[in-house]
């Protein structure tokens, strides 16, 4: 019997045509797919002609299912994990399975993709020399505001993930403790219908923002203090 691999296959954060070759190969030949929701990663097999078994692995079931996967991998079967956009285990389900695969030696394959967060910042305008990638925040406004205490002075540029639901809060926060002319950019729905992005002082996103449509998913960058546009 041939040897289990996990594959870790990054899927489109938007656009359908931004999967690769490769991922669409694995999935093809993966005997089992280990996805977030059905319902998203049937639209990605449906559109390439695949059928295929497939389990739920997110996160209020990732501590259960991840030891089942585990066994089907040890019994030599090749399971290809996705989660609804972007790469496995980047503020997605994934950790738990990849840790388990490295304590027992199996192969753990990476055919890596679209992300929406490096995507967003070769895009900004901001420094790209380094990064610090956070994800998402404590949906509470004094533990974003003790994050941004505590990196302000931070040297390079510091990336978010943010949601529909807090975007706006997540700016006034950033101005009350960064101040008004900190740069950042705010990158909407990146590579979907609906891309924008705000790049200017926390004060003129802010503004930007107050006159958009604020539903979507968000990249949140902040540039370090001394940068200019």
């Amino acid at each position: 019997m041939s040897e289990g691999k996990l594959y870790l296959v990054a899927t489109p954060i938007g656009n359908l045509g931004d999967i690769s070759e490769r991922a669409v190969e694995t999935l093809r030949n993966c005997d089992l797919l280990a996805c977030e929701d059905t319902r998203n990663a049937s639209t990605i097999l449906k559109k390439h002609g695949i059928e295929k078994k497939m389990v739920v692995y997110e996160d209020s079931r990732e501590q259960r299912v991840a030891p089942e996967l585990l066994e089907r991998l040890k019994s030599g079967e090749k399971v290809a994990l996705i989660s609804d956009a972007g790469m496995p285990c980047i503020s997605d389900p994934g950790f738990r399975i990849v840790r388990l695969c490295r304590k027992e030696g199996i192969d753990i394959v990476p055919v890596p993709g679209a992300s929406a967060f490096t995507a967003a910042l070769a895009a900004s305008g901001l420094p790209t020399n380094g990064f610090l990638f956070v994800g998402f925040l404590p949906a509470k406004s004094a533990a974003r505001k003790a994050f941004f205490e505590k990196y302000k002075d931070f040297d390079y540029t510091l990336c978010f993930y943010e949601s529909t639901h807090r975007i706006e809060k997540f700016v006034d926060d950033a101005l009350e403790v960064l101040g008004s002319d900190r740069i950042i950019c705010v990158a909407k729905e990146i590579t979907k219908l609906h891309e924008r992005f705000f790049t200017g002082t926390v004060a003129q996103v802010k503004e930007e923002l107050s006159k958009s449509n604020t539903k979507g998913e968000f990249v949140v960058l902040i540039a370090p203090k001394d940068f200019e546009l």
